[in-house]
């Protein structure tokens, strides 16, 4: 191999994109993290304030109005500090208090400013009341000072549930005015992220321009030299090379160019070689590929038979099984004659036969004036497996299967039709599909197309096998092979 191809490269083409790449995509990503985290930013501030506004209206709309009820009916008797957790309408003033100063403790944590004197001041008033409740408890267990207790509830309890429901309304105000300032930060923030991205979108923009202008200069202009030499091997003119001089992977190309049109020559009759010889290798490993999986069932009915005592039946299939795999053999002979053709697909039914004998029925009908033709073996076997296996025994009743087989012309036709359920006219199309695919590529009818695709590789295109079928009435499949007569095969 030349030396040339061992050259370093110093600027690859790798390495020019990724710095196109880089110019373009490092300030979208900044400025991406950037946006991401000033949103997430807003969002915590926002879901923090909608939060403790929901704590405070939660005392705001029913606090002061349970408070009051409660207080009175325990001051005049109605309940007492014992039974009023039993009463499902009115709540416990101790429960009520330690509820609420649990929720401004965790309020306190996430609030500053104006909004945290107010919570201060709510939770100083909160103090208060329970002081208050405290004595009115100990009034109402020394009995006879219920004046006393109602002054105290009048003058008192009163106007500290009144202070408390102005504090948490007081909360609620300033908590809104933060958020009416959030919003304005929002707003500015935008607005001034809206011109600087367009400053930067703008410089981006200009500057992967005329990069991309230069590297695109640089990487096609030698490629289109490249092109033109290698437009001239594939006419045939080996003696054409690519003279480039960069310091990229095209260099290394250009060079391996230079040394493939050296050999092409030598390569192109070697190619040849192999060809043929691979597509005889491809032939017979696709006849190998069709290897009949009845062969387990029919050991099992060989079984069966002789354990039903059914000993000639038995040497009967096991006959039929011997021929069959004799004319599979054929000595490795690719191509046999349409007689031992005939006499492999009969031995097969006869097998079938035994195993479906309550809905089999077979014909085979092929003109004595074609014996002597060729055709490749294991041709119309896969077909009538075909038909028995997804036609007669899906049917639930007796079907037939007929061979038949003439001379048109210069080509030999068979048809093997069989009554049985057939196919509506979506999975026909799709079968047709499937039998036009190499088998490689084929989802389902590997046997179908598997028979097409040999006969086209060793007749030509023109050849080969056609489907129809209809639902409930039973399918057809053409066969078409050139009439080829023994000896004239093997020359």
């Amino acid at each position: 191999m030349s030396d040339k191809r061992r050259i370093n490269i110093q600027y690859p083409i790798k390495q020019k994109l990724l710095t196109l790449v880089f110019v373009a995509l490092v300030p979208l990503v900044i400025i991406t993290i950037y946006l991401i985290y000033s949103l997430l930013s807003y969002s915590r501030a926002y879901e923090d304030i909608v939060s403790n506004m929901t704590v405070a209206n939660k005392y705001n709309v029913y606090f002061k109005e349970d408070m009051d009820e409660s207080l009175y009916k325990l001051t005049v008797g109605y309940v007492t500090f014992d039974t009023i957790d039993e009463d499902e309408s009115l709540k416990n003033p101790y429960s009520m208090i330690n509820e609420m100063r649990q929720d401004l403790t965790a309020l306190l944590d996430d609030t500053d400013g104006s909004s945290k004197d107010w919570l201060m001041s709510l939770m100083r008033n909160c103090e208060t009341l329970e002081m208050k409740i405290d004595t009115i408890k100990e009034n109402l267990e020394e009995g006879d000072r219920y004046d006393e207790n109602m002054i105290m509830l009048n003058n008192d309890i009163y106007i500290l549930t009144d202070l408390i429901e102005e504090d948490i309304q007081h909360f609620i105000y300033y908590q809104t005015k933060d958020m009416e300032n959030l919003q304005s930060q929002l707003h500015d923030r935008v607005y001034n992220f809206i011109i600087f991205w367009g400053i930067v979108s703008a410089v981006i923009v200009l500057i992967t321009i005329g990069m991309a202008i230069f590297m695109v200069k640089d990487i096609t202009k030698p490629i289109n030299k490249l092109c033109d030499v290698t437009d001239k091997i594939a006419g045939g003119d080996f003696e054409s090379r690519a003279d480039i001089k960069t310091d990229d992977e095209i260099m290394v190309l250009a060079n391996s160019v230079n040394d493939m049109s050296e050999h092409l020559e030598i390569m192109v009759d070697t190619i040849k070689e192999d060809e043929a010889k691979m597509r005889h290798a491809e032939l017979r490993l696709l006849q190998e590929q069709i290897n009949p999986h009845f062969l387990y069932n029919t050991l099992d009915t060989i079984v069966w038979l002789i354990e039903s005592s059914k000993s000639e039946e038995a040497i009967n299939v096991v006959m039929s099984l011997s021929e069959f795999f004799r004319l599979v053999l054929s000595h490795g002979k690719e191509l046999i004659t349409i007689r031992e053709e005939e006499q492999h697909i009969r031995s097969y039914l006869d097998i079938q036969q035994i195993r479906y004998r309550d809905i089999l029925d077979y014909e085979i009908d092929i003109d004595d004036e074609i014996y002597d033709y060729t055709i490749q073996k294991m041709t119309l076997q896969p077909l009538v497996e075909n038909s028995l296996y997804h036609g007669i025994k899906y049917k639930r009743a007796r079907g037939n299967i007929s061979v038949t087989g003439k001379k048109e012309g210069n080509n030999i036709v068979f048809f093997v039709k069989d009554d049985g359920v057939g196919m509506d006219e979506d999975t026909l199309n799709n079968l047709r599909e499937e039998i036009a695919n190499k088998c490689k590529d084929t989802k389902a009818g590997f046997g179908l197309a598997n028979v097409n695709e040999r006969i086209r590789m060793h007749f030509g295109m023109e050849y080969g096998m056609e489907i129809d079928s209809k639902k409930d009435k039973g399918t057809s499949i053409k066969i078409v092979i050139p009439a080829i007569i023994k000896d004239q095969a093997e020359e």
